[in-house]
Formats: C-alpha cells, structure tokens, sequence
C-alpha cells in the first residue's frame, strides 16, 4: 500500500487525537519507537502486530468499562 493512502477511516473522526495518544501510550510501554514519518516498513510483522493487538486490547478494556459504567 502507498505510504499515506489509508483504507481505514475513523467512525468518530474526533477521537483522532485520544487515539494517536493511546498508541503512542502503548508503544511506550511495549518499547515500540513510532515512526515520525508514519513508514513502519523498517518494522517487523511482529513489532507492529504486537502493537496493534495491544491498543485492541486497551480499546476493548475501555469500551467495556464504559458498558458497565465503572469509568476508569
């Protein structure tokens, strides 16, 4: 796929910047670098799958919280 073209739009185009600050969050605590120029060709599958499973798994955490009304 050609480096900015994005297939995948936001539903809350909002929530651009919570979620730019949930992955930066999380490849901080996974020791991820994120790259400034947006390429993660230099990555491996393992890196960016290990990263993108763990902001699912925050997402899901916090939309589950949310469902039972126990905030955060």
């Amino acid at each position: 796929m050609a480096q900015g073209s994005r297939s995948n739009n936001l539903v809350v185009p909002q929530a651009t910047a919570a979620l730019q600050q949930l992955k930066m969050e999380a490849a901080q605590e996974l020791g991820v670098t994120i790259p400034q120029d947006g390429y993660y060709g230099n990555y491996t599958s393992r890196e960016t799958g290990s990263l993108g499973g763990y902001i699912t798994k925050r997402l899901v955490q916090i939309a589950e919280q949310q469902l039972s009304g126990s905030g955060k």
